[in-house]
């Protein structure tokens, strides 16, 4: 990713473009004026810009409105701001705006482009009747870098979303026809919890018991129109920053450290509601035990190091190859539980002998010059039991079985 930044005042230029390298994977050219801007534009292309609204042949702001021109995200840096000012920034539909007046803004730079770039990842639905609000609300959004999709009442969004269910946020108004975003606020709820989807809400109502309303029944925040760019802003990317933090304690808690597979509690916390339901729809499931073989060996020859190292390629393995509905999951030590949903009994029999097989071409390295090969024995079970944790217990069974008749081979049950 490339940044422009234009600052007339070189101590602070480098100091910026220092802080922003130290910190972020980022290549950074440094324009003096705006002559010279003009010039790096024509040469490269660049996914966003920090703009000095003062430079000696720009004195009157003009950089910003030739950046906007070439349609590059921009971040505004002034020594000072007034209202006046701020209008006209604004105008320009820049990302934010930073005045230079201590390190502490200089850091706020950093941490700005830093949430940029993670919203990249994350996509927002905007649910709006009104497609002059919808594009309203999709600029402002997509200039804080997310990917947006649009949604023009509840039904369209319910239909939408459940078809893209990466969304991680949803913005809705609050009167529009077929399904109003209360009724949309409850639907999701339904299915999404707090920590897997943000619902913020905008309405002009002037009563008070809408916005608790909302709150009370789902929404994460709320937002009364009319409402500046910078409020829309910072509700926002706070909103999704939260999100990240519940999502990094959840993945603390939830996964192993090591390997980075689900822990044996998550496994029995998220499978067993999944397993009465399959139990019920008749769905075709498949649960495989597995664990390395001799892994004491692999211990004893080349040392603990090397024996964490096998234990982490065999889980980067197996979650590479399970779709994301899977679940895989690390029981202890070397061994591994693996829960694959709507497969048959041959493809789950395919699946795990073609996984054999790619283990047994496996080099794994543990030091410079050395690598550990390692083979695994697979026990697979497809016909379901009264309960998740009898089923599990059959594939242990068959995982022995494997290992008494030879190791390195899959045992159907």
């Amino acid at each position: 990713m490339n940044l422009l930044l234009v600052e007339d005042n070189r101590s602070l230029a480098k100091l910026v473009a220092q802080k922003i390298k130290s910190k972020l994977n980022l290549h950074i050219d440094i324009a003096y004026t705006l002559a010279e801007a003009k010039e790096l534009v024509k040469q490269k292309e660049y996914s966003l810009s920090l703009l000095d609204l003062n430079l000696p042949d720009a004195p009157n702001g003009e950089v910003v409105g030739y950046i906007y021109s070439k349609q590059i995200p921009a971040i505004v840096l002034t020594a000072s701001l007034d209202e006046e000012v701020r209008q006209k920034i604004l105008k320009k539909d820049v990302i934010d705006f930073v005045t230079k007046t201590s390190v502490n803004d200089v850091l706020y730079i950093v941490s700005k482009i830093e949430r940029l770039l993670a919203n990249r990842r994350h996509k927002v639905m905007v649910v709006d009747d009104s497609q002059l609000v919808r594009r309203k609300l999709s600029k402002l959004l997509r200039n804080q870098m997310f990917q947006v999709i649009e949604a023009d009442d509840g039904e369209d969004a319910l239909r939408k979303i459940d078809h893209d269910p990466d969304v991680r946020m949803v913005i809705t108004d609050y009167n529009m026809p077929k399904m109003d975003g209360f009724d949309l606020t409850l639907r999701l709820r339904e299915t999404y919890g707090k920590e897997e989807l943000a619902i913020i809400a905008i309405s002009s109502d002037e009563s008070e018991l809408v916005s608790s309303k909302f709150l009370k029944f789902g929404a994460t925040d709320f937002l009364k129109k009319p409402f500046s760019t910078e409020e829309f802003n910072c509700r926002i990317n706070n909103t999704i920053e939260n999100l990240e933090n519940i999502e990094t304690i959840l993945q603390m808690a939830n996964r192993d450290y090591m390997t980075g597979a689900y822990n044996r509690r998550y496994f029995f916390d998220k499978m067993e509601p999944y397993y009465k339901k399959a139990l019920e729809e008749n769905k075709h499931i498949a649960i495989a035990m597995l664990d390395i073989d001799k892994f004491k060996s692999i211990n004893d020859t080349y040392g603990h190091k090397a024996g964490d190292e096998a234990i982490k390629a065999l889980a980067n393995l197996l979650m590479d190859s399970t779709k994301g509905s899977d679940m895989v999951a690390r029981f202890g030590g070397e061994e591994f539980c693996v829960l694959l949903k709507d497969i048959s009994r041959e493809d789950a029999f395919k699946f795990f002998e073609e996984l054999r097989l790619k283990i047994v071409g496996m080099d794994v390295p543990v030091t410079e010059s050395e690598s550990v090969n390692f083979t695994v024995s697979i026990g697979v079970v497809t016909a379901k039991e009264d309960t998740l944790e009898q089923m599990i217990n059959e594939s242990d069974l068959k995982l022995y079985q494997a290992k008494n008749e030879g190791r390195n081979r899959v045992q159907m049950g």
